[in-house]
């Protein structure tokens, strides 16, 4: 039998409260202008033609990036390399995942600790 060494005051909230979700949109508003800032010129125009944002969570951050043609999604994927090395820097357990054009696919999820596996620029 585990002994309980918190007090109900020192665990988890059952439920969000506004300021908790305020603070985690600051989060990841501030989270995204850091990752933008740190692209280089043609990754953030790349990401400036889709709609991307990140999410955040106790254990992960991830990159969300929708591609609004084939032929961004195409450019976007070209460039996962860089992007996980980017985010990598901002958390060893973040995610990132492209989705395609809608009716053009599934999207496409890798973890930055498979950056490895991808070829580098």
């Amino acid at each position: 039998m585990t002994e309980n060494f918190f007090t109900n005051e020192d665990s988890h909230p059952v439920q969000l409260t506004s300021a908790d979700i305020i603070l985690r949109q600051q989060l990841e508003a501030s989270i995204c202008r850091y990752f933008f800032e740190s692209c280089d010129r043609i990754l953030q125009e790349l990401l400036s033609r889709c709609r991307w944002y990140m999410t955040s969570t106790a254990s992960a951050v991830t990159l969300v990036i929708e591609c609004p043609d084939e032929i961004s999604n195409w450019q976007i994927l070209r460039k996962l390399p860089s992007m996980a090395k980017l985010l990598q820097e901002m958390s060893i357990s973040g995610k990132i995942r492209i989705y395609p054009p809608t009716g053009e696919g599934m999207p496409f999820e890798m973890r930055v600790d498979e950056l490895g596996i991808y070829r580098q620029e």
